[in-house]
C-alpha cells in the first residue's frame, strides 16, 4: 500500500504536468482557437498571378474576406461566382477578397482554374497546408471576415452567397468604419 508521502508526490507531479500543459496552451498561438474576436493569424502564400510570396501583413488596415478553398471542392467552386460579384461591387470601395487555394497542384494550374472562371480577386496558393493548420479548418471552403484591425469578425464554414444583402451590409459597415488608430481629416 502506498504511503501518504507517495500520494503527495504523485499529486504534485500531476499538478506540475497540468500546469505545464496550461502554460504551453496559453503561450502557443497554434493552440488558441480561431474564432470571431481572435486576431487573424499570420500566414504566407504565393500569388498565382505574380509568383510573389504574400503575407497577411500585406493586407494590414484592409477589410478582407479570407477564403480557404481548393479546385477539387464543389462547394468552393459553387461560391466563387458570388465572391466575384462581391469583388466587383465592393472591391472599388476597398474590400480585399483573398482566396487561398490549398491544392497540391502547381500554382499555374490554380491560376488556369481561376482564369477559366473569370476570377479577378487575389488568388493565393499554399500547397504546404500550413494555412489550413494555422486557421484550424475543418473542411473547405472556410472563410473569415477580417476587419481593418486584423480581427476576425465572422467565420463561415461551407459555401455562401457572398453578394447576399446580409454580407453586403456587413462589409459595407466594416468599410465605412474608421480605424481607431487613424486620424480623420
Amino acid at each position: 500500500m502506498a504511503s501518504r508521502g507517495q500520494w503527495i508526490a504523485v499529486g504534485l507531479i500531476v499538478a506540475a504536468l497540468g500546469a505545464a500543459v496550461v502554460a504551453g496552451m496559453s503561450l502557443s498561438p497554434d493552440i488558441r482557437p480561431i474564432r470571431p474576436g481572435s486576431e487573424a493569424p499570420a500566414f504566407e502564400a504565393v500569388n498565382v498571378v505574380t509568383g510573389d510570396t504574400i503575407a497577411l501583413r500585406d493586407y494590414a488596415g484592409e477589410v478582407m474576406l479570407l477564403n480557404l478553398w481548393a479546385t477539387w471542392c464543389p462547394p468552393c467552386e459553387q461560391e466563387m461566382p458570388a465572391m466575384q460579384r462581391l469583388h466587383e461591387l465592393l472591391g472599388p470601395r476597398g474590400l480585399k477578397i483573398v482566396a487561398v487555394s490549398v491544392d497540391a497542384l502547381e500554382p499555374g494550374q490554380v491560376l488556369e482554374w481561376a482564369q477559366q472562371r473569370g476570377l479577378t480577386f487575389d488568388i493565393l496558393h499554399d500547397r504546404t497546408g500550413r494555412v489550413e493548420r494555422t486557421y484550424q479548418t475543418t473542411g473547405l471552403p472556410e472563410s473569415f471576415i477580417v476587419d481593418r484591425n486584423g480581427v476576425i469578425i465572422r467565420k463561415e464554414i461551407s459555401s455562401r452567397e457572398w453578394d447576399d444583402q446580409t454580407y453586403l451590409d456587413i462589409f459595407t459597415r466594416l468599410l465605412d468604419s474608421v480605424d481607431d488608430n487613424s486620424e480623420t481629416p
